[in-house]
């Protein structure tokens, strides 16, 4: 193996635990689950992807709430009785050589949406099976959305214990990495940026008010989750709108994130506003991994139209982050990492089903 190469392929040791190499699956929502279960789609989808070569396999959006689900057809984590088919993934995965991870989530004010390929995502009112949302304050994602109701201090404490009880099953169910979703517009992120934000009590206005839920959120997970084990935050680095959470906003969160047991902050960006002007292209979000990186000292993963052996090597070989995690690119190809090795010149490590191939 050349130097040069090495990057993408050592070894990360966070904690106790150690990623056979530097490509993580992205959390990617299914909408393939009914009642919240995994199903035999999560086992091949999310398996295949452990067979390919990752060295962490994220499970999607996980509800930690029945109400906190984006879609009717989410996979969640809220009850004991979704413990049993998550532990069926959980195992195989880790029969492959990866690590297993689960992002909490909670929606809220975009919840109760159809799935993508139904009437494009839309609200689904509660005449038609939706729910209420629930947001820091009463602004609709959309203005032809129902507007959410805002959270009272008390119910936020109830969200708060139900990241901690989703935590309790991640461990039960044999999951190794645990990622708070804090991005994309969902019901952490609607604390975090002003623009969503307009409470007046001690989780809206000042910096350190907006980001009391989602600090709140990491101490209780700690609290049950082991010191040995991993926990991720995924952030939207940046609004893309005037007046809306920065780069430099992520830094300052991340140096609090990180005495409270948080240990790799996965740097996306936007979707807490509709009308945001993202400028988007080739590892455009790379630039932020690499600030939160360098300013707050903390692991990073770097996220966004990823797609080339090259470009991820170079990620990680000039220090931007420490994780480059993939979606779209998984979807169109499991083996990525096996694929990415050949062209790379590392040796490939397929299973031994599969060596012929390799």
């Amino acid at each position: 193996m050349h130097p040069f190469l090495m990057h993408l392929y050592s070894p990360l040791k966070i904690r106790e635990v150690t990623f056979r190499n530097r490509i993580a699956v992205s959390p990617m929502c299914q909408y393939s689950s009914e009642d919240g279960f995994a199903s035999d789609w999560h086992l091949v989808h999310l398996g295949s992807r452990a067979v390919g070569g990752a060295a962490l396999v994220m499970t999607e959006a996980s509800a930690v709430t029945a109400e906190g689900r984006i879609s009717p057809h989410d996979l969640g984590i809220w009850q004991d009785e979704h413990i049993a088919s998550l532990a069926r993934i959980t195992t195989f995965i880790r029969e492959q050589g990866s690590i297993s991870g689960i992002q909490l989530a909670h929606a809220g004010r975009k919840a109760s949406t159809r799935v993508p390929w139904d009437r494009s995502g839309s609200f689904i009112p509660e005449s038609e099976g939706g729910w209420r949302t629930s947001a820091p304050s009463p602004i609709p994602f959309r203005e032809t959305d129902t507007a959410p109701r805002e959270l009272s201090p008390a119910e936020l404490g109830d969200i708060v214990d139900a990241f901690a009880a989703a935590a309790r099953r991640a461990l039960a169910a044999g999951f190794q990495v645990i990622e708070i979703h804090a991005a994309h517009g969902y019901l952490i992120n609607e604390f975090l940026s002003p623009l969503s934000n307009r409470r007046e009590d001690e989780y809206g206005g000042s910096f350190e008010n907006r980001i009391r839920f989602l600090t709140e959120i990491a101490q209780a997970i700690r609290t049950v989750w082991p010191e040995s084990l991993p926990l991720f935050a995924r952030i939207s680095a940046i609004d893309w709108v005037e007046g809306g959470w920065t780069v430099d906003d992520s830094v300052k969160l991340a140096q609090r994130l990180k005495p409270l047991g948080v240990d790799l902050v996965d740097c996306s960006s936007g979707g807490v506003m509709p009308n945001a002007k993202i400028v988007a292209g080739p590892g455009y979000q790379v630039p932020f991994a690499a600030q939160v990186r360098r300013e707050a000292s903390i692991l990073t993963g770097a996220v966004g139209m990823i797609t080339d052996p090259q470009q991820a090597e170079a990620i990680i070989r000039d220090g931007s982050a420490d994780l480059v995690l993939l979606a779209r690119e998984f979807l169109r190809d499991p083996y990525f990492p096996l694929h990415a090795a050949q062209a790379l010149g590392v040796e490939a490590t397929p299973p031994v089903q599969y060596k012929r191939a390799f």
